[in-house]
């Protein structure tokens, strides 16, 4: 009797000394769930710490915001179906850029589908027409240029004759 008595009395004491170490510690769980995005400049170069907010259908105010990781990625996990909207704020070299990435989650929270803007989509396409509009005129604003001085020295040349 005498030890059945010491043995609850040592149990209760180190129950005692365990439960506020309970409430101080932080637990964790690891899950294969989320959607992740990879948001990048070039293949070769990651939006690395770039800022982020992500918006859930209909809110106003963003379900999440942060930094992305060294490598560009952005992982969230949806509390409903719906467009989830992921803001991305990036600083490179060049100055500033920003994405706007829309996913389609479904009823099970995965991910459906996902859209880029028209820009995103085609930006080779876009950067190869600019490049051949601005050679275009370049081309157009030095032939003017020359007939404009043609004209000019048309023009001096008749008021010396005159």
């Amino acid at each position: 009797m005498k030890y059945t008595s010491i043995l609850i009395i040592v149990i209760g004491f180190i129950a005692g000394l365990y439960s506020p170490a309970i409430a101080h510690s932080v637990h964790y769980q690891v899950e294969n769930k989320g959607i992740s995005v990879r948001v990048f400049y070039a293949e070769d170069d990651p939006a690395s710490y770039s800022s982020y907010e992500i918006f859930g259908p209909g809110d106003k105010i963003p379900h999440q915001k942060g930094r992305t990781d060294r490598n560009g990625f952005v992982s969230f996990l949806p509390d409903r179906k719906g467009k989830w909207v992921i803001k991305v704020y990036g600083e490179s070299e060049h100055g500033m850029h920003g994405a706007q990435i829309e996913v389609n989650v479904n009823e099970n929270l995965f991910m459906d589908s996902f859209k880029k803007p028209l820009v995103a989509q085609y930006t080779k396409a876009f950067v190869g027409i600019s490049f051949l509009l601005a050679i275009f005129g370049l081309w157009t604003l030095l032939k003017n240029r020359k007939n404009l001085q043609n004209e000019i020295s048309k023009h001096h040349s008749s008021e010396k004759s005159n």
